[in-house]
């Protein structure tokens, strides 16, 4: 009778042995870390980013054989297929346009919903076919880049030149397209922060609609690869917290000046005052007299085509400093092929006699250190094929 209360107190003690040994090794065994947070990034745009958009499986993948592993591609739509595995939430929404999407306040529940630290932002192809001025797409992208701060403070924001566009059935497409890209520099410029930086890609230049998109609008295989190749750079920067210098792009401006007014009198070389609305200069006034540059001060420019298509090109202009000294201005003069015409420009007050053109710098652009550069670009017409004339600098 009294062997069972013996057991049963033998027992309860043989049981309690190993579980004090259990607290004493859990209580022993380091703490592990916590795995770090992925950060999510939000591919923002129209069907050239869904649909299937490509690009993100490429640039995804690349990210992952790079060792950029904690990266979470996020959004309310899913994967369309690709042919290889790649974390495919997206916003790319097939046939809209960026001004619907601010005016309907459609961004802050795809947010809410995704809580994106880094969005990639190609958009606006659609507002260019439905020729919706530059300057209306413009005020969408800052409407958009608000909510995305009211989310998100640290919002860190990669905005596209789009790529060109060549559709059958618009044929004003084309240079719409580089009416908003054209604009895009100084949009950023004005709009971004220290705590929420903008950054350009610049997706247009050196991409074709010939070789690169299987119907004048959409990326194909080759397309993909070249969009992941510009997107990658800065979007690796942006998930190390810095804040990249964009893909080669014209320097930050105001929006474009309208066409410059040709001058009457090839003696004169009259430069238009300035706009301050972009919109068409006013009366031509007339230069100095020519003088010799400073002692220490000199300049190079060299002109190049970016783009053309039938009819147009677009074109940039790069000033070097070559000299010792600072400049504190600079003038670039070239003579234009037969039948080309330059019909817009940005970052330069630039005017036109015949064939003879003289660029300056604007009031911001004018002070180069020495192997500092500024670069000022332009749309023009052209007959046959546009060529590049040779580019002549001088400082002062």
């Amino acid at each position: 009778m009294l062997r069972r209360p013996f057991l049963s107190a033998l027992l309860a003690a043989f049981a309690a042995v190993p579980l004090t040994l259990l607290v004493g090794l859990v209580a022993a065994s380091p703490a592990r870390p916590a795995a770090a947070t992925p950060v999510r990034v939000m591919p923002l745009g129209d069907s050239i980013t869904g649909s299937p958009g490509c690009w993100r499986s490429v640039l995804w993948n690349r990210l992952q054989s790079t060792g950029h592993t904690n990266t979470d591609f996020v959004g309310t739509l899913g994967p369309q297929g690709c042919g290889q595995p790649y974390d495919g939430d997206n916003e790319g929404h097939g046939g809209y346009l960026v001004t619907n999407v601010a005016n309907q306040n459609l961004l802050p529940g795809w947010l809410a919903a995704t809580r994106p630290d880094i969005v990639l932002m190609h958009f606006g192809t659609n507002d260019v076919w439905s020729n919706i001025a530059p300057a209306t797409i413009l005020a969408a992208y800052s409407k958009l880049v608000d909510q995305m701060r009211a989310s998100n403070p640290a919002m860190r924001v990669i905005v596209a030149k789009i790529i060109p566009m060549a559709p059958s059935s618009c044929a004003e497409c084309g240079q719409r397209a580089v009416a908003l890209n054209a604009a895009i520099d100084g949009w950023a410029a004005g709009k971004t922060t220290a705590g929420s930086p903008i950054v350009v890609v610049d997706q247009w230049t050196g991409f074709s609609t010939t070789t690169d998109t299987y119907d004048g609008v959409h990326p194909n295989a080759a397309g993909d690869q070249k969009m992941s190749d510009r997107w990658y750079p800065a979007l690796v920067a942006a998930l190390g917290g810095t804040t990249p210098t964009a893909s080669p792009t014209p320097t930050a401006s105001p929006t474009p000046t309208a066409s410059p007014t040709p001058t009457v009198s090839p003696t004169t070389s009259p430069t238009p005052t300035a706009s301050p609305t972009g919109g068409p200069t006013g009366s031509p006034t007339v230069d100095p007299p020519t003088t010799s540059p400073p002692a220490g001060v000199a300049c190079t420019a060299s002109y190049r085509i970016t783009n053309q298509w039938q009819g147009g090109h677009q074109g940039e202009v790069t000033v070097r400093s070559t000299g010792v000294t600072r400049t504190t201005g600079w003038r670039v003069t070239f003579t234009l092929p037969a039948g080309q015409q330059i019909t817009q420009t940005w970052n330069a007050e630039l005017t036109q006699t015949g064939s003879a053109v003289t660029a300056r710098n604007v009031n911001w652009n004018g002070a180069l250190a020495p192997a500092a550069e500024a670069t000022f670009g332009f749309l023009g017409t052209h007959t046959g094929t546009a060529t590049a004339p040779t580019a002549t600098c001088t400082a002062s």
